[in-house]
């Protein structure tokens, strides 16, 4: 039973952030709202491509409301991109702080928080080598 890969994250929140998170991700990182499978909760489905990778679903209103900006384990969704010089200019036009890193092996990062302060990693490999 190996690993292949990443299928999707998700995130839970009430339906207002739910809003705020979906035209985050989508006006800034650059998904596209998709088809979701049939369920009984209320969310959305954002793609790369044919695949949906970040799942928003609203919480189960018997559980209680989801703590937003809170510490735990989860730290941040990466993306694999192109065009830094161009990502950079998109933030800074949308008013979104980041940072930038260089690694090691000469791929470029840029990261940054979601509304509700999830974090997002994108990697540059266009500079590797260079």
């Amino acid at each position: 039973m190996p690993v292949t890969e990443i299928n999707h994250i998700n995130l839970r929140a009430n339906r207002a952030m739910m809003d705020v998170l979906r035209d985050f991700y989508c006006d800034i990182v650059g998904l596209k709202v998709g088809p979701r499978t049939a369920t009984t909760s209320y969310g959305f489905w954002l793609y790369i491509g044919d695949n949906d990778v970040v799942h928003i679903a609203e919480y189960n209103k018997g559980v209680g409301a989801p703590d937003l900006h809170v510490n735990g384990t989860y730290d941040h969704v990466s993306f694999t991109c192109t065009d830094m010089p161009a990502t950079e200019a998109h933030l800074t036009a949308h008013q979104v702080p980041y940072t930038t890193r260089v690694l090691m092996n000469g791929v470029r990062q840029v990261n940054f928080k979601d509304p509700a302060g999830n974090g997002i990693e994108l990697n540059f490999e266009e500079f590797r080598n260079l």
